[in-house]
């Protein structure tokens, strides 16, 4: 796993290496063991290197035989060796061991169609000197990032993280007011969206081709629908879903360094490691979990349970509140945009202790968006029953629920119950998100200074509609969700809180070859009979703990809500006080004010917009202030 930057220059001016140097050390962290430059006349690649496979001989940036070709590559490709004997059968002849080198072999025989080809994770950039064309490139689901920048004169810069693009003198450090809508709204910035005026995302599954001065992107691969009825019975497919997974988890241990397996002890991750117990000898599989001192948010027991039943070598280490805490100033110097969502920091804790053993991990990530795992798809039904009830009964319900006591602990009753009606009478693309997210649009409004304000809720409704037209309702959910919240949450979450110590994680539930075959089954067999994750539930039963199979969602959760009453209270008061906001002129102090006194007096549970506000101004400080 590494870190990518550089740029091309528009009207053919030569590119300055002192540029490139300064934004690839800027990706440091995310390649520890080596840098690599290029530069051909306009064009400048640069490279920081996770050495993973062909750790002597895989050095970046890589070219072809007669270095036309040159790419510099951030991800692994989990079919390179069947694809490097096709190429060598063609002709090719390789130099290294690394999967690296088949992209450029790959680009020769098929052009900018040779990520349709790919099974991996990867941001990339490729140049054709032939062509003068630059080709960027991200994985189908938008495992690793990537950002852009179109620079005067018809230039153009990349990077794997927006502080390499801010180190080039055309980038601009300026705020996107109408991206600080969004951020408000999600958590988190959706593609192709950023914080930061004028740069960009590319989106998960395209390209971006820029030659003769001039941008295009280019869809590479969307979701087969699926079948419109069963080919198969429920449980052939449970039964072939597990044969499946093994592949991909086979696919997905390749590695020349240390490998071991996160687990939380959810029924993901808890599956990818019993999936590798059948490819190897369950004692050589190491897996690592982490707990916490208060025992509401412990779920270390959970994890100590499936590597007993496994046979795993299972490390564990518990750590305080106090730790968590720590994490909190350096976290915005690696999250160089705003980030709500409060598991970025067990993830980087998990990370870090799996660090000191292995390179690479594997995950459980992409199975709640390909197999409806989110409690908010039970939710939908229950909002199905809410939609038809007469106004005044909703009302009703409304009231009584508001009434509720408040009780701060993780994912606690009311909690749920408040947070259910907040989406609960909207359309469901809307209510989905609403759920989740902090702030509705008419809050969003309400709390930014700026009358311009975006009009969210819009413009996420458009984005749903175009979106699998005229499937079935729940494929639209599971698009809407591999569209937004698992690029942009949680694999962001995880590439930044990995990267920033070093750390490769892969997602096996998000296997190429897996997905597609997902994908196509019925929706029925992903949520049906009131149960989330059906498929996948029935495929291990028998192979994990039957406590695993029936417990309920719970997530990596912190407790916030409790923390904002208690050790986080100096940091809300310093970066949330009326002078300060004033003076940044983006928030009315009032409304913040409301909130935060709600909160504090235990009359309202605002967990999650001030977490979100205050995970804005720790970003701001580092990057703006």
């Amino acid at each position: 796993m590494c870190g990518i930057a550089g740029f091309v220059n528009g009207g053919g001016e030569p590119a300055d290496r002192a540029v490139l140097v300064r934004m690839t050390e800027a990706l440091a962290h995310r390649g520890p063991d080596g840098s690599g430059f290029f530069t051909d006349g306009p064009v400048a690649l640069g490279h920081r290197r996770l050495s993973i496979i062909d750790v002597a001989g895989g050095a970046q940036p890589l070219a072809n035989e007669d270095e036309t070709v040159w790419v510099t590559y951030n991800g692994e490709l989990y079919n390179e060796l069947p694809m490097r004997a096709t190429l060598r059968a063609r002709g090719h002849v390789y130099r290294t061991q690394s999967d690296t080198e088949s992209l450029v072999h790959l680009y020769e025989e098929d052009g900018a169609d040779f990520v349709r080809g790919l099974n991996g994770m990867f941001a990339l950039a490729l140049w054709d000197s032939r062509r003068s064309r630059l080709v960027l490139a991200r994985d189908r689901m938008g495992q690793k990032p990537l950002y852009y920048a179109e620079t005067p004169g018809g230039g153009l810069v990349f990077g794997s993280e927006p502080k390499a693009l801010l180190l080039h003198p055309a980038v601009a450090r300026a705020l996107d007011p109408q991206s600080l809508a969004r951020y408000l709204f999600y958590e988190y910035l959706p593609a192709p969206h950023s914080i930061w005026q004028g740069l960009r995302k590319l989106p998960h599954a395209h390209l971006l081709i820029w030659e003769g001065g001039r941008t295009s992107l280019v869809r590479y691969w969307e979701p087969p629908l699926p079948t419109p009825s069963a080919q198969e019975p429920f449980e052939a497919a449970a039964e072939r879903f597990w044969v499946d997974l093994r592949g991909a988890v086979g696919r997905h241990r390749r590695s020349d360094v240390p490998l071991g397996v996160f687990l939380s002890g959810g029924i993901d991750s808890s599956s990818v490691a019993a999936a590798l117990t059948e490819l190897e000898p369950a004692r050589s599989v190491r897996t690592f979990s982490i707990g916490f001192e208060d025992p509401t948010f412990d779920e270390s027991s959970h994890a100590r349970a499936v590597a007993r039943h496994l046979g795993t070598d299972h490390h564990e280490r518990i750590f305080s509140a106090e730790t968590v805490l720590e994490l909190l100033p350096e976290v915005a110097g690696w999250l160089d945009e705003p980030f709500g969502d409060a598991s970025v920091l067990p993830t980087h804790l998990l990370s870090r202790f799996a660090r000191t053993a292995v390179t690479v991990a594997l995950g459980g990530d992409g199975a709640d968006e390909l197999l409806a795992g989110y409690p908010t798809f039970q939710a939908e039904r229950a909002a199905r029953v809410f939609r038809r009830l007469p106004d005044r009964a909703r009302r009703l319900a409304g009231s009584a629920v508001g009434r509720l006591p408040v009780d701060h602990g993780n994912l606690s009753f009311d909690f749920r119950l408040k947070q259910f009606l907040r989406g609960a009478g909207e359309p469901p693309a809307l209510a989905h998100q609403r759920w989740l997210g902090s702030f509705s649009g008419p809050e969003i409004a309400h709390l930014l200074v700026d009358p311009n304000t975006l009009d969210v809720e819009a413009e996420h409704l458009r984005r749903a509609d175009a979106l699998a037209p005229g499937a079935d309702p729940l494929t639209r959910s599971l698009w809407l969700y591999q569209d937004t919240y698992l690029p942009e949450d949680i694999l962001t979450k995880v590439d930044r809180a990995s990267m920033a110590c070093g750390l490769e994680v892969r997602a096996p539930m998000l296997d190429a070859e897996l997905v597609d075959s997902v994908e196509r089954l019925p929706a029925e067999f992903k949520y049906g009979r009131g149960q989330t994750k059906r498929l996948l539930k029935r495929a291990a039963s028998g192979r994990l703990p039957a406590s695993i199979l029936e417990r309920p969602k719970k997530g990596f959760g912190i407790p916030v809500a409790r923390w904002l009453r208690g050790p986080l209270s100096p940091l809300v008061e310093r970066l949330l006080n009326r002078e300060r906001l004033e003076r940044q002129g983006l928030f009315r102090p009032e409304e913040v004010a409301r909130r935060v006194g709600e909160h504090a007096a235990g009359v309202r549970d605002h967990r999650k917009p001030l977490w979100t506000l205050l995970m804005f101004q720790l970003w701001y400080d580092h990057w703006l202030g």
